[in-house]
């Protein structure tokens, strides 16, 4: 597997055209870490991404997603009652994870493994301006499997709705179509 390190100079932040260039593929070079495409991106930008900071001093990504009525989810989750799926904002942090992974230079494609705990107190409604995902890592494990482990929360317009703890992503070097 490619280094991701020898296509990609990591920054400290990136625009929602940098994030749809991940969702391409090949950012991180072939065969290596990518976002999921539109609808399932669920991020217009990441503002903050580092090796050493966060709660546990191991890494952080903090990634932010605009929010409008007409968004797909409205439409389809709760008629009467709209709301973002909370599973959502679960994969959200899912995916900065296997960012992270990528971003850090580690080779291989991000697939969500497990969570812990996981514990709803608000949502995401049409009336929501903005929805912050905040992950610290605690843990990265890297050799033949690269694991990330971390814990994070989402909150809509400063205030915390879901949080959830020992979130897993791991690196695969699957063959394609697995």
């Amino acid at each position: 597997m490619p280094n991701p390190h020898d296509f990609h100079d990591p920054q400290s932040s990136y625009s929602k055209d940098d994030l749809l260039r991940s969702s391409e593929g090949g950012y991180f070079g072939p065969g290596n870490a990518q976002l999921p495409a539109p609808p399932m991106l669920m991020m217009d930008r990441i503002t903050e991404i580092s090796l050493d900071g966060g709660e546990f001093g191991k890494g952080h990504i903090v990634g932010e997603l605009d929010i409008a009525p007409g968004h797909w989810f409205f439409d389809c989750h709760f008629c009467g009652d709209a709301m973002m799926p909370a599973s959502l904002g679960l994969d959200a942090m899912w995916q900065m994870i296997g960012y992270w992974l990528g971003w850090s230079g580690s080779p291989g494609k991000g697939r969500a493994i497990g969570v812990g705990e996981v514990e709803f107190t608000g949502s995401v409604t049409p009336d929501t301006r903005c929805v912050r995902y905040e992950v610290a890592m605690r843990q990265v494990r890297r050799g033949r499997l690269v694991l990330g482990f971390a814990d994070g929360r989402v909150l809509a317009d400063g205030i915390c709705v879901y949080m959830a703890k020992d979130m897993r992503v791991g690196l695969t070097k699957a063959a394609d179509g697995a």
